[in-house]
């Protein structure tokens, strides 16, 4: 639905890739490369986000590297739009409201680099039933027309005793999980 409305394929790929993890930060190039586009498409939109202060860059060298204006009062609004765009919060909603007892979800892989696919990577810290978890992750990727992989894990492991390299993003926290538990992706 989301590309009905934003027409460049540039400009949405752009929002997923800076406002699905913030914390993605990338150059005129490497982006021009990882969306097959041309420099000058994405140098367009680049200023554009820049202009509008969704986007806030800083000289790194020879390049000016870009990152999401977390600061700018529409922020957490775009952000939340991006990740209802590639389904997680009906995930986590779902996941959630049946199985309770859910300590922690990341999402990890090219989602949580703002690459969206047909594929969906999490990490879910929690003592449920893994054969009740399959049924509702069968019922979500039919619902989202996507691919939804899963790793399960007792809630008091730390994500980096259990997660290898690559970004992984907190979508989701208890709000009884003890501080000492919960590790910064």
């Amino acid at each position: 639905m989301l590309e009905s409305l934003i027409s460049s394929k540039t400009r949405l790929k752009m929002l997923l890739k800076f406002f699905v993890n913030p914390d993605n930060s990338a150059y005129l190039r490497g982006l021009a490369a990882e969306f097959s586009e041309s420099t000058n498409a994405v140098r367009l939109e680049l200023n554009r986000f820049e202009e509008a202060g969704l986007l806030q860059s800083e000289e790194s060298g020879n390049k000016r590297i870009y990152q999401a204006n977390q600061r700018h009062p529409l922020f957490g609004d775009i952000r939340s739009i991006m990740l209802k765009h590639v389904g997680i919060d009906r995930i986590i909603e779902n996941l959630i409201e049946r199985l309770g007892h859910v300590q922690r979800v990341y999402v990890c892989g090219d989602l949580a680099q703002g690459t969206v696919g047909n594929l969906i990577d999490l990490l879910i810290f929690s003592n449920v039933d893994r054969t009740y978890l399959g049924e509702l992750v069968e019922k979500a990727e039919r619902l989202l027309d996507r691919k939804i992989r899963y790793v399960l894990y007792d809630p008091d492991e730390l994500l980096e005793e259990v997660h290898g390299d690559g970004p992984a993003l907190l979508i989701w926290e208890a709000a009884d999980v003890p501080e000492s538990t919960t590790p910064e992706p």
